[in-house]
C-alpha cells in the first residue's frame, strides 16, 4: 500500500529489537505460547505426512507450479470489502530470519524461505503487524498484477508476469478486505530494500520453520464459532489473516495437502 511520509528507518534480516511486537502481543520466549484472546489452546490439525523438498530449485518451482495449477481456488465475492492482493514470494533464506530464535547463518542459505515483514510503526492500520508484501488493488489491476506492484513498492523486489505461479483461497477479513494470496518465485532476491513509510523491516522466514510439529496454534475463542490461527516463528508467532494465509501456503504448495482457512478467526487486535 502506498504511503507518502518516511518515519523510520527500516532493514532486512538484521534482528528487529521490537520484533515481540509494535501491536501484537509477545510470545513466550519458552516456546510454549499461551492461548490468545482468553481462549483455549486446540490440538493442531491431523495430517498425513508428506516428504518435504526444501531446497529453492527448479524441483520446488515445478511442484509448487503443478500443485496450484490443480488448486480449486475459492475466491470470495462482497461488495462490503475492499479487494487486496499479497505475494507469497519464494526466495532463499539467505543470511537467515533475523528473528529471535532462528539462527542467523554465515553464509548464504538457498533453503526456501518467504518474505515478510513487521508494518511501519506510524501506518493508520495494523502498525507494526507481521505481513506479507501487499495492498489494495488499483483501478483495473488484477490480484496478480497488484502484488507485482506491491513487492516492487515496499521491498524494492521486481518481478515480471512469468514469475507470478498461481493463486490461493480469497480470505476476508475482520478490517473489511477480500485479500487474494498470489505466490510468485523470486529468485535469490538479494538486493531487497524496505519502504520506510511502510515497511520497519524486512524477514526471510525459511519455510521449515512454518512447517514445525506445532503449527499452526489454534485457540478455540468465545466470541467466534472458528479457531483463532496463529503460525509460531522463533519465539513469536503470526496471526491471522497473514498466517492463515501462509499456513495454505504451506499445507498446498510445499506439502501437497488439501487445507481449506478463509474460516479461521483472527485475534481481536487485528480487527482495526
Amino acid at each position: 500500500m502506498r504511503r507518502t511520509s518516511a518515519t523510520e528507518p527500516a532493514t532486512e534480516a538484521a534482528t528487529d529489537p521490537a520484533i515481540a511486537g509494535l501491536t501484537e502481543p509477545a510470545a513466550q520466549s519458552d516456546r510454549r505460547f499461551l492461548p490468545i484472546d482468553d481462549g483455549r489452546r486446540l490440538p493442531p490439525p491431523v495430517r498425513e505426512h508428506r516428504p518435504l523438498h526444501l531446497v529453492r530449485d527448479e524441483r520446488l518451482l515445478r511442484l509448487v507450479r503443478e500443485r496450484l495449477a490443480a488448486w480449486p481456488v475459492q475466491a470470495i465475492t462482497d461488495p462490503r470489502h475492499t479487494r487486496a492482493a499479497v505475494a507469497l514470494a519464494i526466495t532463499d533464506e539467505g543470511p537467515g530470519a533475523g528473528v529471535p530464535g532462528l539462527p542467523r547463518h554465515g553464509g548464504w542459505s538457498e533453503h526456501p524461505a518467504l518474505i515478510l515483514t513487521r508494518r511501519a510503526g506510524g501506518m493508520r492500520q495494523h502498525a507494526g503487524q507481521w505481513a506479507l508484501p501487499g495492498g489494495r488493488l488499483d483501478a483495473g489491476e488484477t490480484p496478480e498484477q497488484a502484488a507485482l506492484r506491491e513487492l516492487a513498492e515496499e521491498v524494492g523486489l521486481q518481478l515480471e508476469a512469468p514469475a507470478v505461479l498461481g493463486r490461493l483461497d480469497d480470505f476476508a477479513t475482520r478490517s473489511g478486505y477480500i485479500i487474494t494470496p498470489v505466490v510468485v518465485w523470486a529468485g535469490d532476491a538479494r538486493q531487497l530494500r524496505a519502504e520506510p513509510g511502510e515497511v520497519r523491516s524486512i524477514h526471510r522466514i525459511p519455510v521449515a520453520e512454518f512447517m514445525r510439529p506445532d503449527a499452526p496454534l489454534l485457540d478455540e475463542v468465545a466470541h467466534s464459532p472458528h479457531p483463532v490461527l496463529r503460525m509460531p516463528v522463533g519465539e513469536h508467532w503470526i496471526a491471522a489473516p497473514t498466517g492463515a494465509i501462509v499456513y495454505q501456503f504451506c499445507e498446498v504448495c510445499m506439502a501437497g495437502r488439501e487445507a481449506r482457512v478463509s474460516h479461521y478467526e483472527q485475534p481481536r487486535f487485528a480487527w482495526k
